[in-house]
């Protein structure tokens, strides 16, 4: 015997938002400005950032122009699930950061009728798609890719250039470390070294 499942029209739809691009670029500056205005229309909001990023504090979403906004710092993002319980509003900063996991957390968090903006890095230091940004970029409803200004030209910038010579993919830094740099500029330094 088929049953036909019942809607409740009051349940919410939830979605997916990602902000996107390179270093110095407003990720966080927007992702900030999202969040206090969710706050604002009385939502429940919950951040979350990996527990590695400590550049500007432990506990909070620091943007590169010292707004912030108190976040929860996790190493799995398996732990959001867990800890995202009362919210309607899921804010991700540094997604770059998380394990493959975090497109399953976002889906889920989504399903459960959760508005989930994730912001982060699309491209990481060498140009390429960087840790589980361009999956979550490919689900989700609403993706705002925001650039910086090249740090050479004066150009719309897309990419991270890494200004020191250090192995690991991951490399915590700032404008001693990165610069923005626009595809042209970033393809020199990437040839050239400058």
């Amino acid at each position: 015997m088929f049953i036909e499942p019942r809607y409740n029209l009051q349940q919410r739809k939830g979605w997916i938002e990602v902000i996107c691009g390179s270093m110095f670029s407003g990720k966080t500056e927007e992702l900030i400005r999202r969040i206090n205005r969710a706050k604002i229309a009385n939502q429940k909001v919950e951040i979350f950032k990996p527990d590695v990023d400590v550049r500007y504090d432990e506990t909070q979403v620091v943007s590169h122009n010292s707004n912030a906004i108190e976040a929860t710092p996790v190493s799995s993002s398996l732990n959001i699930l867990l800890m995202a319980k009362e919210a309607t509003v899921i804010g991700i900063d540094e997604a770059q950061f998380f394990d493959e996991e975090l497109l399953y957390v976002a889906e889920k968090l989504a399903e459960q009728g959760l508005r989930v903006i994730v912001a982060g890095l699309d491209m990481d230091y060498l140009g390429k798609p960087f840790g589980p940004m361009p999956k979550i970029m490919a689900v989700a409803e609403y993706v705002t890719k925001v650039h910086a200004i090249c740090m050479v030209c004066g150009d719309l910038a897309t990419h991270s250039y890494r200004k020191v010579d250090h192995g690991n993919l991951i490399m915590l830094g700032e404008k001693d470390t990165y610069e923005a740099r626009c595809r042209h500029c970033f393809n020199k330094g990437m040839t050239e070294g400058a």
